[in-house]
C-alpha cells in the first residue's frame, strides 16, 4: 500500500496549523526563539512537504531580543479567506513566575511566499491565538486565557470578534469553555460543519499525556458539549507506540471530501524517554460518525503509516547534502537565534564563496549570537563544515555546535591560548548551564583550513577533525546527545523554564572581547546515516 510516513515534518516542527487553498496545502509550525519566525511547508498530496517560507522576517514583526529560551513564537494559526492569508502568532516575552507576557499579533499577505504585512496587535490575555472566518463574514479570534491567580494558569478558552476595517478586536470577550477533565487546555481551533461549530483543543500537557480533544455547539458562543469518546487523538494509553506526545492539532478537508488531522508528536529514544528531535508534525485520516470525528483506524492512537489521500502524487527535488556558501542568500534550512540574519554579522559578500560570521556574544546570550543552524531531523546524522579561523586570544572561538538552548549544547571549536601564539581545537559542553571543557585537544597552529565533523547517533555524539577532508580523527571523547531534548531540560531545571524546541546543528563564532573578529566557512554538509 502506498502510505504517508509519519512524521510528515520531522525534527522540531510543533503546533501545526494547516490550510488548504485550492489544490495546495500549507502547514505553519512554531519556531520559538529561532529567526525568521514561523515555518511554512507546502504540499499538494499531504505526503511530500517542502519548506517554502518563514513569514516573520523583520524585527518590526518579531522582536525577540532578550526572550528566554523556548519563548518567542508559539502556536501560529494560518488561515485563508477571500484572497488573503492570515497568520496569528504569539511572541512570548517572559514565562517564569505566575505572570506570562504573551502579546499576540496578526499579519497578512496575498502571497504566502512573499512579503507579509506589519503586525496588528491583538491582545496579551493568553497565547495560542487562532482566527476563525465564519460564513456570515465575521472573524473571530480565540486564545487560551492565562489566569495567574492562586496557581491556576490555564484559564480556559475565550473569543472576541476581529474587525478587518478597524484592524483590532472589538466587542465583548466571550468565554467558551474551560475544556475537559484532562485539563491544561490550550491550542483552540474553530470549524463549522453541518450546522455545528466544532472546537479542537490541545489538552493534557505537551508531554506523554498530551491529547487532542473536540467539542461542538449549535451556537458559536456555546455551550460546547464534548466528544463522547474524548480524547480524539492521544497515545497516552499506548506507551509502546512509535508516535508519542500526540496532540495540539488542526483539521482539514481535501478537495475530494476526505478529512485529515495534523498534530504534534514526539519520538522518544527509549520507552517514554528523551526526544532529541523535538516535537514533530504527524498526520492521520478520520471519518465523521454521528456528528463526531473518529480516526479511520478505529483507534485514537496515531499510526506510523497512514493511507494516502486520493490526490495526485507531487514530489519535490532532492536536496544537495553539501551546501556551498556561494550564493547571495543563506539557504532556507538555516535560522538564527532571536535576531535577523543580516550582513553586519552574517555575510556572503565580504569574502566571495564563503560564509563570514563576525563573532558576537557567547552561546549563553539571549540577545546577539552569531550562530546559524538547522534542525536535526534524523536520529543518526553526520554533519561537517570547512572553517578558516585565526583566533588571537582566548575570547575568540568558532566552529560546529549541536545546540538545544543557551544552557544545553556541545561545541567543537577553534580557539587560541592567552596571547594567540597557539591555535587549538577544543570542545565546550553545557548541561543545565554547568560548563565542562576538553581543552587544547589538538594543536592546529600551522593549519589554515580545518574540517570539523559531528556524528550524532541517537544519544551519542562524537566529534572529528580533518586537515584534508579525507582522513578524519576523533576529537575528544564521546558525548551525551540526550541532553539536547525537552525531556532532559525539564527534568534538570532548578526552577521552571519552558523547554519546547529540539536539537539544532550549525556554525557559530564568538568574539567575547570586541564582538568583531570573524570566521569563514566554505561549506556545510548534513547527511543522514542509514
Amino acid at each position: 500500500m502506498n502510505c504517508i510516513q509519519n512524521p510528515i515534518l520531522p525534527g522540531f516542527n510543533p503546533d501545526p496549523s494547516i490550510c488548504r487553498v485550492g489544490d495546495d496545502y500549507y502547514i505553519a509550525t512554531s519556531t520559538f526563539e529561532w529567526f525568521p519566525g514561523v515555518q511554512i511547508h507546502h504540499s499538494k498530496d499531504l505526503k511530500h512537504w517542502k519548506l517554502i517560507a518563514r513569514p516573520l522576517s523583520r524585527i518590526s514583526q518579531l522582536d525577540m531580543r532578550g526572550n528566554p529560551d523556548s519563548c518567542g513564537v508559539w502556536a501560529p494559526c494560518l488561515s485563508y479567506s477571500n484572497g488573503l492569508f492570515y497568520l496569528v502568532y504569539s511572541n512570548v516575552r517572559s514565562f517564569d513566575g505566575v505572570w506570562k507576557d504573551t502579546p499576540n499579533y496578526l499579519v497578512t499577505s496575498n502571497d504566502i511566499s512573499g512579503e507579509w504585512s506589519e503586525p496588528i496587535y491583538m491582545s496579551s490575555r493568553g497565547f495560542d491565538g487562532s482566527l476563525f472566518h465564519d460564513d456570515d463574514g465575521k472573524k473571530w479570534y480565540l486564545n487560551m486565557l492565562v489566569d495567574h491567580r492562586n496557581g491556576r494558569f490555564f484559564g480556559g478558552i475565550e473569543m472576541q470578534e476581529y474587525s478587518s476595517e478597524k484592524r483590532q478586536l472589538i466587542g465583548p470577550v466571550h468565554y467558551l469553555t474551560p475544556g475537559t477533565k484532562l485539563g491544561l487546555t490550550e491550542g483552540p481551533h474553530l470549524y463549522k460543519k453541518d450546522g455545528f461549530y466544532y472546537i479542537v483543543l490541545a489538552e493534557g500537557g505537551t508531554e506523554y499525556g498530551h491529547a487532542m480533544s473536540i467539542g461542538r455547539s449549535k451556537s458559536i458562543f456555546g455551550p460546547y458539549e464534548f466528544h463522547p469518546d474524548n480524547p480524539f487523538v492521544s497515545a497516552a494509553e499506548d506507551k509502546d507506540n512509535y508516535l508519542q506526545k500526540c496532540g495540539h492539532g488542526d483539521l482539514i478537508q481535501t478537495q475530494n471530501g476526505d478529512w485529515y488531522a495534523v498534530f504534534l508528536i514526539g519520538r522518544p529514544l527509549t520507552l517514554h524517554g528523551k526526544c532529541t528531535l523535538g516535537r514533530e508534525t504527524a498526520i492521520e485520516t478520520f471519518i465523521w460518525k454521528d456528528g463526531w470525528p473518529y480516526l479511520k483506524s478505529g483507534s485514537r492512537v496515531p499510526r506510523r503509516e497512514v493511507p494516502t489521500a486520493n490526490l495526485p502524487e507531487f514530489t519535490h527535488g532532492a536536496q544537495e547534502h553539501r551546501l556551498f556558501f556561494n550564493n547571495e542568500t543563506v539557504p532556507l534550512d538555516f535560522q538564527a537565534l532571536r535576531i535577523p540574519i543580516t550582513e553586519n554579522w552574517c555575510s556572503l559578500s565580504d569574502r566571495k564563496g564563503f560564509l563570514r560570521l563576525y563573532g558576537k556574544e557567547s552561546l549563553n546570550s539571549l540577545h546577539y549570537q552569531s550562530l546559524l543552524a538547522r534542525r536535526v531531523q534524523h536520529f543518526n546524522v553526520r554533519v561537517s563544515t570547512a572553517i578558516e579561523f585565526f583566533p588571537e586570544n582566548i575570547h575568540h572561538m568558532a566552529g560546529l555546535v549541536f545546540y538545544y538552548n543557551s544552557g544545553h549544547y556541545h561545541y567543537a571549536c577553534i580557539t587560541a591560548n592567552f596571547d594567540g601564539t597557539k591555535k587549538y581545537l577544543s570542545i565546550i559542553s553545557s548541561d543545565n548551564f554547568e560548563m565542562s571543557f576538553q581543552e587544547e585537544l589538538v594543536d592546529i597552529t600551522n593549519f589554515d583550513k580545518i574540517v570539523l565533523r559531528g556524528e550524532m547517533n541517537r544519544n551519542r555524539l562524537q566529534f572529528f577533525y580533518s586537515l584534508d577532508d579525507i582522513s578524519f580523527n576523533d576529537l575528544g571523547i564521546a558525548l551525551d546527545a540526550s541532553i539536547l531534548s525537552d525531556d532532559h531540560v525539564r527534568n534538570g531545571r532548578s526552577r521552571y523554564r519552558p523547554a519546547f524546541t529540539g536539537s539544532f546543528v550549525g556554525v557559530c563564532c564568538q568574539d567575547l572581547a570586541m564582538n568583531a573578529h570573524h570566521a569563514d566557512f566554505e561549506w556545510f554538509e548534513y547527511v543522514e546515516i542509514k
